[in-house]
């Protein structure tokens, strides 16, 4: 797999280094994982974000795991093929909404989507489509878009999928 290294992408009006990223890095850290996360602030088109993670990408070691949130999801989705990611973990990830292009069509890798029953944002059905076209392991947590009333659960998923990752 090369490095390990660990790329964040935050959803649409969050930032890099918002309270999920935060949890979910150090958890990467400590467990010998490189962490970055792209800020994708003032970056309004999907294109023009998804253009600034192939860009932040291109510096790094291949193969790098990518982790998105809402529209973040999407776009780690989208970059999954042309890094060539060892792994996707979405979270409420932006699929088939108003506005944005269809869902791209992933990286063969091992991937995991995180959703809550009570998102206004994504409906959740969305996440459940993809999970299932990609045979990806779904978590389904009671909770909202933002899933911060699930994160302790989160950061726990992440540990155990970048372990697998790496065994």
């Amino acid at each position: 797999m090369g490095a390990k290294t660990v790329v964040f992408s935050h959803g649409k009006d969050s930032e890099p280094w918002g309270t999920k990223i935060l949890a979910l890095a150090e958890v990467a850290r400590a467990t010998g994982w490189r962490v970055e996360s792209v800020d994708y602030r003032g970056i309004e088109s999907v294109e023009g974000r998804l253009s600034k993670l192939l860009d932040a990408c291109c510096d790094l070691p291949p193969h790098p795991v990518l982790v998105g949130s809402s529209l973040g999801g999407y776009l780690a989705t989208a970059a999954s093929r042309p890094v060539q990611a060892s792994g996707l973990f979405l979270m409420a990830p932006a699929f088939d909404l108003p506005g944005l292009p269809p869902t791209p069509s992933p990286q063969p890798c091992p991937t995991v989507v995180v959703h809550g029953w009570h998102d206004d944002i994504v409906p959740v059905a969305k996440g459940l489509a993809y999970a299932e076209s990609q045979r990806a392991l779904v978590h389904l947590v009671d909770d909202d878009h933002r899933l911060h009333a699930s994160l302790p659960r989160i950061v726990g998923w992440l540990r155990d999928f970048l372990g697998e990752l790496h065994a």
